[in-house]
């Protein structure tokens, strides 16, 4: 059962009403079948088919759960019928568990497949050893390497003689390293070994790379000259992720020569698979390392031979230059392969031009984009999208005119979607003409402008300030010359005449006109227009529009009430916000970070920062669970009243409350002291 208690909390004279929840569990809730918390309620069609059959019929039951878990792929109505049949006496089989178990992982509810595992293995209904593994395999598609372990444990603490397969082992090895866990890994490395599996490379190797991971490469070398005393051959794949390891010590010459010994490596090897693995690993590590030149000389001199497939070297090499913010790099990787005759990916060509738009390089993108077409380049939406809005940007609207030509010339594109975005990129610049004449365009070549093409030219001229260039699109769609407008449409007039500050017509938009063509304001409408008027600043105008809001049933959302207080501590009415918080939010239960985030920035920038404190304190002991940025606003107000104790303070809170600092908490605390030391 749930108690609820309704408490009210007084902060210096103003009263905060608080919560108070205590959950009350029966003691008997942890031994109930996991199917209890998923029952949901049947047919009666259901419950005539099923009572029909007789409980001994195994093979009827069994064929039903694996038909409602594989087929129809409903989990939680076979949960509901296992639950159900369970009480008239039927026992689970391991069918039955390796059904749920893998419907579960299908609908990627991991957690619940953890838990499902480890009740039936606490009521002695465990599988056999090969559908053990399998099961283990699925769980271990979640990357929760602790949660499968803690289920493989408790395995073998039922069952004894139950060995985990060597690949899920070496599986569970590697989603530990990845955590940055080898020791725990190489834990299970010796276990391994103590239940009858001889390590085989990949297991060496995986060892190897989390040790590489954290810096410890000494560690890395033990493991691979014991790996050459077991017996066993080191792959490429070895190789590449000791050079790894070398590589982050800055260690070059040593480097060169563990390089050297890769690429023969790479020429012994006869699993293609594995030389692609070992030179991916080598030229990502390379990237991250900041070792471009040495990228560029094996994109020259491919030192790898045929080991390794051009196409896939060349195109690794752009893959991992990108992902590292090299997108010139990139290119370059491109001119050599052209001069070569090779032609990049369609994927890698996107990636460089995206890359080159999004950091300034966008006349390098245009200049690929007019190559690319050479040999057959089929830019992506997105691509086109970002390279739009860094020419405009840059306001070479006829560049980016030539990139729309450019994708409408394509058979089989949404022509308006292609204008669409161009308009919206349009927008980013103070060009109304340009957005009269692309509508004007789509009319003479027969492309019929959607609303969303005309909410786009309302919005750009609205943030042009051209609300009366606005004003006539909107005239035109209501008399019918182009389709009829939306409530998007009246938002946006309604926001660009607030921006003027036009308040009497844009309210007699949301009053008069709306309603009258049919269109009831939502609360996207009216979280507009309060954000406008207290920008304005219209308090009270503010106020008296929300009141009206919930005269006509528009349920307010944590958007609103954000704009409300924010809005009305801006307005120097400190006390009314108290109240609005008190009297309104809290009783309302919609609330959230961006609430709470509102009232804690308005009560510091009111210097009020022990009343802030004061509130946090207070939300926390009503149950609630203010995330990072409420503390961390406390502590960068008191830092810049040079409050180092009150700051610290509040960050033990905030550990106290089992939230962790975050890199803004940190740089906070490192300029206070930087400003300190001045």
């Amino acid at each position: 059962m749930e108690l609820l208690i309704c408490t009210r909390k007084t902060i210096n004279g103003v009263q905060f009403r608080g919560r108070i929840q205590e959950l009350q569990l029966l003691s008997a809730a942890n031994t109930l079948p996991l199917a209890f918390f998923f029952s949901t309620r049947s047919t009666p069609n259901q419950q005539n088919e099923e009572g029909e059959e007789s409980i001994i019929d195994r093979a009827f039951w069994t064929r039903k759960i694996h038909t409602l878990c594989i087929r129809d792929r409903n989990v939680d109505e076979a949960l509901r019928l296992l639950d159900k049949i369970r009480l008239r006496g039927y026992s689970p089989d391991s069918l039955n568990l390796s059904s749920i178990i893998h419907a579960l992982c299908d609908a990627n509810r991991f957690s619940e497949a953890h838990h499902r595992f480890l009740l039936s293995i606490a009521s002695q209904c465990v599988p056999d050893q090969r559908t053990c593994n399998v099961l283990i395999a699925r769980l271990l598609d979640s990357r929760t390497p602790h949660a499968t372990l803690h289920v493989i444990r408790n395995l073998i603490a039922v069952r004894p003689e139950f060995v985990p397969s060597l690949i899920n082992y070496n599986r569970l090895m590697h989603h530990l390293c990845l955590f940055s866990q080898p020791t725990v890994a190489h834990g299970l490395f010796f276990d391994m070994r103590r239940r009858g599996h001889c390590p085989n490379a990949v297991s060496y190797t995986t060892l190897m790379d989390g040790y590489c991971k954290i810096g410890e490469e000494a560690s890395a070398w033990k493991l691979f000259d014991e790996m050459l005393e077991s017996g066993l051959v080191p792959n490429s794949l070895t190789y590449s992720v000791l050079l790894k390891g070398v590589l982050c010590k800055r260690d070059v010459e040593r480097g060169r020569e563990l390089m050297r010994q890769l690429w023969q490596k790479m020429m012994d090897e006869n699993d293609p698979s594995v030389n692609n693995a070992a030179f991916a690993n080598l030229v990502d590590s390379l990237c991250k390392e900041g070792f471009f030149q040495e990228v560029f000389r094996i994109a020259e001199d491919m030192p790898q031979g045929k080991s390794v497939t051009k196409e896939f070297a060349y195109g690794q090499m752009i893959d991992s230059l990108c992902r590292c913010g090299r997108n010139h790099g990139a290119s370059r990787i491109v001119y050599i392969m052209r001069k070569r005759g090779f032609v990049p990916s369609i994927v890698s060509y996107n990636n460089i031009i995206h890359g080159l738009s999004k950091e300034g390089g966008c006349m390098r993108a245009y200049q690929l984009l007019k190559e690319g077409i050479e040999f057959g380049f089929i830019m992506s939406e997105h691509t086109y999208k970002v390279l739009l809005e860094a020419l405009c940007r840059d306001s070479d609207i006829c560049k980016a005119r030539e990139v729309m030509q450019l994708m409408l010339n394509r058979e089989g594109v949404d022509r308006t979607r292609i204008y669409n975005i161009y308009l919206r990129a349009v927008c980013l610049v103070n060009n109304p003409t340009e957005l009269l004449n692309v509508l004007v365009f789509m009319l003479q070549t027969q492309c019929q402008p959607d609303v969303i093409t005309l909410n786009t030219v309302i919005n750009g001229f609205c943030k042009m300030g051209r609300v009366e260039e606005a004003l006539k699109v909107l005239d035109d769609m209501v008399m019918g010359k182009f389709c009829a407008p939306d409530s998007v449409t009246y938002t946006t007039v309604i926001c660009g005449l607030l921006n003027l500050g036009r308040t009497e017509e844009a309210l007699d938009v949301l009053q008069q006109v709306m309603p009258r063509k049919g269109f009831k304001p939502g609360v996207v409408t009216y979280n507009a227009v309060l954000r406008g008027l207290f920008k304005l600043p219209q308090a009270n105008v503010a106020m008296e529009v929300f009141n009206r809001m919930v005269g006509d049933r528009i349920a307010a959302d944590s958007v609103t009430y954000s704009i409300i207080i924010d809005g009305l501590f801006k307005s120097d009415q400190i006390d009314e916000a108290k109240r609005f918080w008190d009297d309104v939010i809290w009783p309302s239960r919609v609330h959230d970070n961006f609430v709470y985030a509102a009232i804690l920035k308005g009560l510091c920038l009111s210097g009020k920062l022990n009343e802030a404190c004061d509130f946090l304190y207070e939300l926390v002991d009503c149950g609630v669970s203010p995330n990072v940025v409420s503390y961390n606003i406390l502590i960068d107000h008191a830092c810049k009243l040079g409050l180092k104790k009150g700051a610290y303070t509040i960050l033990r809170e905030m550990r106290k409350n089992g939230l962790t600092p975050d890199a803004v908490t940190w740089r906070i605390l490192h300029n206070l002291h930087g400003n300190a030391g001045k």
